[in-house]
């Protein structure tokens, strides 16, 4: 909230929220990125599938729904997330009736140079994310955008100078290490990879 001359008050109101963390072990980190480059090769069905739809790299995102039974790192990931989710709940001020948000589904992204991925959002889910294992130099960041966006009619663009939370796009470029979190509503796509190296994640939607 700011003040102005004649002590008129501009609220902020219904503020969209993005939780930014680190995961919490390093240790994970080079595990899960040794699992994901196996998965990359030993995958047949998802590269299958990235190949058809034009994905330039591999996810796991049509061929693998069971990676935390599948693997003891995913595990170990999920119990992680789950504790930052139930943080990133509590600052939303989600009422869930005593329960928690359970997690829906994860897979990997192993995305090579050249490669993104559009504007898109999470249908049926709550809370959505990414665990970003790998972000060489230039490597793509998430790009978020304005949810208010298709009502903004006649509205005009934002000022080149327009204050971080009020652009209409908003690019993070994460470390590794990093957990993103938000409500899955919100429409955000990944910038083009100009590094020279893959870039490596993990997304994840929770309900």
């Amino acid at each position: 909230m700011r003040r102005t001359p004649g002590c008129m008050t501009v609220r902020q109101l219904f503020p969209t929220l993005l939780y930014e963390d680190r995961l919490g072990d390093d240790t994970l980190i080079a595990d899960l990125e040794h699992s994901i480059r196996m998965l990359a090769a030993e995958d047949g069905a998802g590269r299958r599938w990235c190949r058809e739809h034009g994905y330039r790299g591999y996810t796991s995102y049509a061929s693998l729904n069971d990676l935390p039974i599948r693997d003891p790192v995913f595990a170990d990931l999920k119990r992680l997330l789950d504790r930052h989710v139930a943080r990133f709940a509590d600052a939303c001020a989600f009422d869930l009736g005593g329960k928690r948000l359970k997690l829906d589904s994860l897979w990997v992204n192993f995305l090579k140079p050249g490669g993104h991925h559009g504007a898109h959002l999470h249908p049926h889910s709550v809370v959505s994310g990414t665990l970003y294992v790998t972000m060489p130099d230039g490597a793509g960041g998430l790009k978020l955008e304005d949810p208010r966006l298709p009502m903004l009619m006649a509205a005009p663009p934002r000022r080149a100078d327009a204050p971080a939370g009020m652009a209409t796009f908003q690019t993070v470029r994460p470390e590794p290490g990093t957990v993103l979190l938000w409500e899955s509503w919100l429409r955000h796509e990944v910038v083009t990879n100009a590094a020279k190296g893959e870039r490596i994640s993990v997304s994840f939607n929770y309900r």
